[in-house]
């Protein structure tokens, strides 16, 4: 089953029914960010975690993200296999806390307090983190990051935010689509519609 961009498209345009001819904007742009839209959720619903690392600097606390589709810092692996109590002759001190921080334009990884030599000689200059990456739709092959087994679950989340918009318009007449997941029809408005498809796909498992 097809997890391009160009496909979900597709199925999501059909899936709305005559809904879909409110959305008017050029090479389908409403439809994808719908499905940009839906992409926040599936990182909560189907996160992925994947590993980075950064090289540290004695005295500095702040460094750049170094992966690109950076969504939430999970849990530091720096320090971690210390076995020194502080009563113990080398003992390096306690392991700072390790956090994200968003500074409006870009990630970093930040450290409670700034490395030392002693720490970075005990632990290595390398700060391994486990991360929750973002997901992505793309039209390249193979470069979509939610399973296919998930597709059901995807185009739900982008019909509810198709709702959504519909209901802002302010949409007075009772629409037709069908659900991501079982096919069903479901008929009412587009805020009642909205809603009982962002429950749909939260109880989904």
């Amino acid at each position: 089953m097809s997890m391009t961009e160009s496909d979900l498209v597709a199925d999501l345009k059909a899936s709305l029914h005559d809904s879909a001819t409110v959305f008017r904007s050029a090479l389908d742009a409403d439809f994808k960010r719908f499905i940009a839209l839906a992409l926040p959720d599936m990182q909560f619903k189907r996160p992925i975690t994947r590993l980075g690392s950064v090289t540290l600097t004695v005295g500095e606390s702040r460094y750049p993200m170094p992966v690109t589709d950076f969504a939430a810092l999970k849990t530091s692996l720096w320090g971690g296999t210390t076995r020194l109590r502080p009563w113990e002759p080398g003992y390096p001190g306690a392991v700072p806390r390790v956090h994200e921080t968003w500074d409006g334009a870009a990630w970093w990884i930040e450290l409670e307090t700034a490395p030392t030599a002693d720490q970075l000689a005990a632990w290595t200059r390398v700060l391994s983190f486990w991360y929750f990456a973002r997901h992505v739709v793309s039209d390249v092959p193979n470069a979509t990051t939610v399973n296919a087994l998930d597709r059901g679950l995807l185009l739900l989340r982008a019909q509810a935010e198709a709702m959504r918009e519909l209901s802002v318009r302010n949409a007075s007449k009772p629409v037709q689509l069908r659900d991501g997941l079982s096919g069903a029809p479901r008929n009412s408005t587009p805020a009642a519609l909205y809603l009982a498809l962002l429950d749909a796909f939260r109880e989904a498992r």
